[in-house]
Order: C-alpha cells, then sequence, then structure tokens
C-alpha cells in the first residue's frame, strides 16, 4: 500500500499529513500509525493528522499522537492542517472545520501564519503548586526557575504517570516568566511522552493559567517555547476564557509517498 503524505511543522511540532476525504486510511491500525511517526523507521513526527470530509464543516480534523492511539486536541497540529487544507485547495484564507474538541474557526495569513479559534475555557483549578485546566487537551502547568537546564522528560513523566491523573493523564509544562506579557515554557506531552519543541494547547493554557493566577494583566501574550515563538489572545468574561486565538507559524517541509 502506498501513502501519499505531506510534512509540516509549527514551531518544531511537526505532523504527518494525510488527505483522507476518500476515506481510505486504516484508521484503526495503531502499529502502522506509530511506524508512520518513527524518526527512525518512518517518516518521523510528533504526530499524524487525518483531514476528511465533514457534512457541516469545510472539513474533519482526525488526531493520533506518534504512540498510534487517537487523542484530544492538538493546537499546533490543527494549525497546520488548516496550512494544508488551502494547500489542497479545500479551502482559502478562512476555515470553520471540526475536531475532537468540537468546531474551531482559523484564519491563514501572510508568510504561512495561522491564526487558530480554541475551546472556551470556564475551569482554571488553582492549586498551591500548580494550575490544572483543559483548553481541548488538559495541562498541568507549573513555575520553574532554571527552564533553561531543567529535566522536563524525568520531571514531566514523573507527574503524566503520578495518581494526580490517573491512566488517562496529563500534558505537563514548565514555565519562566520573562515580561508581564511574556512567557518562556517546556512542555512533555504524552502520547509522545517525551519533551516536544512546541505545544499549542499547552501555550494557550500556559497563557490562561498565567492570567488566572495574576502573574499577568495582559489578554494577548507572548510565549517562547523550543521550536520558536507564539502568541496567544483571549477575552475574559466573568469566570470564563472565551475568544481564544493561538497565533503562529504553520509551515510545509516535504511531500512524498511511502510504501507500507
Amino acid at each position: 500500500m502506498k501513502i501519499n503524505f505531506n510534512k509540516y511543522e509549527g514551531t518544531g511540532n511537526d505532523f504527518v499529513m494525510i488527505d483522507n476525504r476518500a476515506a481510505v486510511f486504516p484508521k484503526s491500525n495503531t502499529a502502522l500509525i506509530r511506524k508512520l511517526c518513527d524518526r527512525r523507521f518512518g517518516i518521523g513526527a510528533d504526530g499524524l493528522i487525518l483531514l476528511e470530509q465533514d457534512a457541516e464543516a469545510d472539513f474533519r480534523m482526525v488526531y493520533y499522537n506518534s504512540d498510534g492511539n487517537e487523542s484530544s486536541m492538538c493546537g499546533n497540529g490543527g494549525r497546520c492542517l488548516v496550512a494544508f487544507a488551502k494547500s489542497l485547495g479545500v479551502i482559502q484564507n478562512d476555515t470553520n472545520f471540526v475536531a475532537t474538541d468540537g468546531p474551531h474557526h482559523a484564519a491563514v495569513f501572510e508568510d504561512s501564519i495561522v491564526s487558530l479559534g480554541m475551546k472556551e475555557v470556564a475551569e482554571v483549578h488553582i492549586k498551591e503548586d500548580y494550575v490544572f485546566l483543559n483548553t481541548g487537551s488538559p495541562h498541568h502547568i507549573m513555575m520553574v526557575d532554571n527552564l533553561k537546564n531543567f529535566d522536563v522528560k524525568t520531571e514531566g513523566a514523573k507527574i503524566r504517570y503520578s495518581d494526580l491523573y490517573g491512566k488517562a493523564g496529563s500534558n505537563v509544562n514548565f514555565v519562566k516568566q520573562i515580561a508581564e506579557n511574556h512567557f518562556a515554557l517546556r512542555t512533555y506531552e504524552r502520547g509522545v511522552e517525551d519533551e516536544t519543541l512546541s505545544c499549542g494547547t499547552g501555550a494557550t493554557a500556559v497563557a490562561i493559567a498565567m492570567h488566572a493566577t495574576g502573574k499577568t494583566n495582559a489578554h494577548h501574550i507572548h510565549l517562547e517555547v523550543e521550536g520558536g515563538k507564539l502568541e496567544v489572545s483571549f477575552v475574559k468574561e466573568g469566570d470564563k476564557y472565551t475568544n481564544v486565538f493561538l497565533k503562529g507559524p504553520a509551515t510545509f517541509v516535504f511531500q512524498g509517498a511511502i510504501e507500507v
């Protein structure tokens, strides 16, 4: 079987993109998805994304982690899929699509910049040492002093597999404040089971968490991830965060075909 694919990355968070509008991809083949994402024996990616037909939206996003399992929302993956959809002629510069956490609006700008509307956040759980919230995927957020030299993989895995989140686990973000509306973060992603160069839902969660805990009063947050820079904006309405947008580059890397 030959599979045609495109490779995209959003601030270093990389994805295998497959046009599955004809519904021919074997979606239940976990081993195949895992192999395609393998960096030694496959194409190599943090995740695999299918672009599919949807009766009420421009397209549907189906996201798999590199472990081969279908997962929750991926912000950078969503932005990259929008860029892929435009390259296919499925959309122009604006789109409404559906993902596992519901409908999303997105817009494509010059220089491969994509702005993606994220889900509203009504609950932010503020604890003594950390914050937890769900931005389409669950995120544990904590401040650290020496972010540059922090052992993200080891410490992230401890929290991800702890009794705090059970079998499902959580993504884990470690954060350092740079300025009033400027933060740096590093993320351990469940499903990848390692640090990734960027996490879109994580950046979104960090921005909201920093506002909710009073670290910033800004509604437009600049975030530095290991693979580049992202922006998150939102509106606070009572206890709810609405009009949440994740903005940054979504870049085509290469295309090809692989025999499996």
